[in-house]
């Protein structure tokens, strides 16, 4: 098929800086754009090279030039968005978290599925060329049997991105849904094995405002038994990130893989010694938009699903369950 053409729903940086670029490289090309400011949509629209602007979300899901829609507004307002995008029969791709309940986010999914389109979650993270050598190695048996994965996510959030991640709790602010949110979906994607239980303890590092955390460290048990140790913060500036996996016959070392670009490099070490993992690195976002094209066109399913979504959301919301109870808190993977 030819490539899909996008209502954005959200006149965002992440659409600007990574998603417009994926669809065009995909034969696609962003259409139409909606944000509830209309002079802000109008100059997006014409900074990007989109056709149309509006305000009025059921003008963008019903406007027979769209195929798909991509949601990237703040988190309180996706379920909606989605839910009357998939009713006018449009496939939809949404930014994580899908929603701040997990009644919502199994709702958009539901809503998707009655009526026949395609739902993916924008996880970028299970399409780093880093993330898929160290899923298929473990799949090889390289380290034997997974026993412990850590995952260092602790970087510093720029200025123009601050805003309502570090201001807005109703909007879904913090780092928990923020960064915690994508370690829980990437983890659950390399170890191919499910989160159980979490503990966790929050911090403010004064970045953080009227009460959001802007720092975290949790451990996750998996139904393996695995355990998966995980640090994210807005706070920290020099601390590079890193992804590894522990088993009984070996080593995986990831390190400056838990990225928007895409590079890092992934370590083997065994009793033979370390070895370099080949890595074909390609556009995280461009392969997403690709595999969603592909399930629109019937070939496979999106790099995430709608399903994956909601289980990312119940680990970072059991997450937040866990640091202000004190104790760990089970995940409810139910879709």
């Amino acid at each position: 098929m030819t490539g899909l053409r996008w209502g954005l729903i959200g006149a965002s940086t992440i659409a600007a800086e990574h998603m417009i670029g994926a669809f065009r490289a995909n034969g696609g090309e962003a259409v139409a754009v909606m944000s509830a400011d209309a002079g802000r949509a109008a100059q997006y629209a014409a900074r990007h090279g989109i056709a149309r602007s509006t305000t009025d979300l059921k003008a963008l899901v019903e406007d027979k030039e769209v195929d798909a829609v991509y949601i990237s507004t703040t988190n309180e307002l996706h379920r909606d968005q989605a839910l009357a995008a998939a009713a006018a029969g449009k496939h939809v791709l949404c930014e994580k978290p899908l929603a701040l309940k997990l009644a919502d986010a199994r709702a958009m999914v539901a809503e998707c599925r009655k009526r026949g389109v395609v739902m993916g979650t924008n996880h970028h993270l299970r399409n780093a060329a880093t993330h898929r050598a160290m899923r298929e190695a473990i799949k090889a048996g390289r380290i034997g049997k997974p026993l412990f994965a850590r995952v260092f996510h602790a970087v510093y959030l720029p200025p123009h991105l601050q805003g309502w991640r570090i201001e807005k709790p109703d909007a879904g602010g913090g780092v928990i849904l923020d960064i915690t949110v994508h370690d829980a979906d990437t983890l659950r994607f390399v170890l191919d094995d499910e989160p159980e239980s979490v503990t966790a303890m929050t911090s403010r590092g004064g970045m953080g405002r009227i009460g959001l955390e802007d720092g975290v460290m949790g451990v996750i048990r998996f139904s393996s038994g695995l355990l998966a140790q995980f640090h994210d913060a807005f706070t920290v500036r020099y601390a590079g990130t890193g992804f590894e996996v522990h088993g009984e016959e070996g080593s995986l070392i990831g390190r400056d893989c838990m990225t928007q670009a895409p590079k890092g490099e992934i370590i083997l070490r065994t009793a033979a010694g370390e070895e370099p993992l080949k890595l074909d690195h390609e556009n995280l976002y461009a392969r997403s938009v690709r595999l969603f094209q592909d399930a629109v066109g019937g070939r496979g399913a999106p790099s995430a699903t709608g399903e994956d979504g909601v289980k990312s959301l119940s680990v970072a919301l059991s997450t937040l369950e866990a640091a202000r109870s004190g104790a760990a808190a089970s995940i409810d993977l139910t879709i």
